[in-house]
């Protein structure tokens, strides 16, 4: 398998066994979701997040101590007559979706410990690459009224890559740098949908029963897609992918047998307005960010050649050259090159990075280098 610290680069090509056509984008598709996903182009999705039913097997109604009702999920598409039979269609609808995501695309699973381990298992009959699973911490679960378990305080998602060579995207860095500078970990601790966020039907009650919070679904899309691509979401429910897809500046498509769903779905949706492009722009690393020559910023006249270069503290000195390179005078002896090789030198190391180590004055203050190859990047940036 490819491993991809950052995921792929933004600039690499994804190949692909025949010629890509587009999938419809920014719809919601009524009807079944294996019908619908038959009838979509193969290999014309980036990412998937799917939260199917779970299979809650519940027999009898579920009541508080008061004897009250809870509203649990009792509703027909949630029933199956056996493991059997429900293990027939994740299979099914997990092959539908892996024929139409891109080589390189990865999928999201939401489930509880009543389905989790079985979906788990036929992800990996069918070829796909598990990469996590993650844990949803609800910090406000419901309780067990019955007093016979352990409350059921999280959810688990499996992230799966659609074949273990595939070079998927995985924006490890913005993740990072969102979390103060610490790895991402594979437990979330994200409130249940409450609220505003929560879709009411006419007479005040929650439209559906297992709606997702938005900002769990915004995570995984912002882990493992970029700005432009295409989400799909077979159990489109109230439209929670929808609204963080469209909200984050990605491409949206919703599979959805429920009317009622659909529609409510699809006004939620339309009422959002994506966040600015600067806020959802990809995170560059260094690694991926454009290469820039030191002689651009002569030729752009960001820096003059005879400029005086220093290290950090002022001591080693170094002179600009018109061609690009610097020359370093050590008594009568003159050495030149490459900023990164004359830093080398001037430090007696076998490598360095000339664009950090090198210094400009600039208004009294001593600035690296590096916030001038900045500057041109910007400018490529605009272009």
């Amino acid at each position: 398998m490819v491993v991809l610290r950052n995921g792929a680069s933004h600039r690499t090509p994804r190949t692909s066994p025949k010629p890509q056509i587009s999938a419809p984008v920014d719809r919601v598709l009524a009807g079944d979701c294996v019908e619908q996903l038959a009838k979509l182009p193969e290999s014309s999705v980036d990412l998937v997040f799917a939260d199917p039913p779970y299979n809650l097997q519940l027999q009898n109604e579920l009541k508080r101590p008061d004897d009250s009702k809870v509203d649990a999920v009792d509703d027909e598409w949630d029933q199956f007559a056996s493991f059997a039979a429900y293990d027939e269609f994740t299979r099914a609808w997990l092959s539908a979706c892996r024929r139409a995501m891109k080589p390189d695309a990865t999928i999201w699973v939401i489930g509880s410990y009543h389905n989790i381990f079985r979906v788990g298992t036929i992800l990996q009959d069918l070829g796909f690459w598990i990469l996590n699973d993650v844990v949803w911490r609800k910090t406000n679960p419901m309780p067990n009224f019955r007093g016979r378990r352990f409350t059921n305080a999280h959810e688990t998602l499996i992230w799966a890559a659609r074949d273990r060579s595939s070079r998927y995207t995985f924006n490890y860095e913005s993740l990072k740098a969102g979390n103060d500078d610490l790895q991402m970990r594979s437990d979330w601790t994200i409130p249940l949908c409450t609220g505003e966020e929560r879709l009411k039907d006419g007479n005040g009650r929650k439209l559906h029963p297992t709606q997702k919070p938005e900002s769990l679904v915004a995570r995984a899309i912002l882990a493992a897609s970029r700005p432009g691509d295409l989400v799909l979401d077979p159990f489109f429910g109230t439209g929670t992918t929808g609204a963080a897809a469209k909200r984050l500046g990605r491409h949206y498509l919703g599979i959805e047998r429920d009317k009622t769903y659909a529609s409510r779905a699809q006004e939620r949706i339309d009422a959002i307005e994506p966040l600015p492009s600067p806020s959802i722009a990809p995170f560059i690393t260094a690694r991926e960010a454009p290469r820039v020559a030191f002689n651009s910023l002569i030729e752009r006249g960001l820096m003059k050649a005879g400029t005086r270069l220093t290290d950090a503290k002022g001591r080693v000195k170094a002179i600009v050259r018109a061609d690009g390179s610097i020359v370093l005078k050590n008594g009568k002896d003159e050495s030149v090159g490459s900023i990164h090789r004359i830093g080398a030198l001037a430090q007696g190391l076998e490598a360095c990075n000339g664009w950090t180590y090198w210094h400009f004055e600039d208004g009294g203050s001593r600035k690296p280098i590096d916030a001038l190859r900045a500057v041109v990047r910007a400018e490529m940036a605009q272009v």
